[in-house]
């Protein structure tokens, strides 16, 4: 997910979003130990992508960057 996708949802979104990619990212590590993924680099993908969330939240909440909580 890019930033600019990041930047334009609201909270609420944002907040569904990263639900489902720890979801996600948890069923890749599983499958990782269990018996291997088709697709590694999904993984960093994936927490890269939790990363931007959290960071755009982060910077609403703090009022940094010209970002505002979105309703």
């Amino acid at each position: 997910m890019k930033i600019e996708e990041v930047r334009s949802k609201t909270d609420a979104e944002l907040e569904f979003d990263m639900g489902n990619m720890k979801k996600e990212l948890f069923d890749l590590r599983f499958k990782t130990a269990t018996s291997g993924v088709q697709s590694p680099a999904q993984i960093k993908i994936l927490r890269r992508s939790i990363a931007r969330i959290k960071t755009v939240m982060h910077e609403r909440v703090q009022g940094i960057g010209g970002q505002e909580p979105k309703e």
